[in-house]
């Protein structure tokens, strides 16, 4: 367990986080200082700070924290919580997941079988072997759970891959 100030001659506390973070993985480091600024909180916890904890803090509450972080657990000033919070909430939602099982090749296979090609066809077309192209499809049949290429066309059309 390491208590990290920010600012110190030589090397900063930033860049010390990261570096015994990159040397040693299972020391956890709780960044202690008076700045409360974005760059501060968010460079520390890139570096690998586990906590972020302000200098006015109480002696109890310090405690705590280490405590804490030391069975794992992070711990954040509540003004700096709310920053994460802030953050989190700002970036962008996730991707949905697909509505299908497929993969991309899997698709691009689909694709070509809907419009009527054969086996031997796909894998001129995608530079792959006719075996390969026949475990494609084989695997597009048993995901999609049809019986035929025909039932997977229009399955692929129905789930908007078309």
């Amino acid at each position: 367990m390491v208590l990290m100030d920010l600012r110190m001659p030589v090397l900063d506390g930033i860049a010390a986080t990261a570096r015994l973070h990159a040397e040693q993985p299972g020391v956890r480091v709780l960044a202690l200082t008076t700045f409360d600024d974005d760059e501060n909180v968010f460079a520390a916890l890139r570096a690998g700070a586990v906590g972020y904890l302000l200098k006015d803090v109480t002696s109890a509450r310090l405690v705590e924290a280490l405590e804490a972080a030391a069975r794992g657990g992070s711990v954040l000033e509540p003004s700096v919580a709310a920053k994460v919070v802030a953050r989190v909430a700002s970036l962008p939602a996730e991707a949905p997941a697909p509505e299908h099982p497929l993969s991309g090749r899997e698709v691009e296979v689909v694709r070509m079988l809907a419009q009527g090609h054969s086996n031997r066809e796909i894998a001129a077309v995608l530079f792959l072997a006719e075996g390969t192209v026949k475990n494609l499809v084989t695997s597009v049949l048993s995901k999609l759970d049809v019986r035929d290429r025909t039932q997977a066309a229009l399955k692929a059309r129905d789930l908007g891959l078309l």
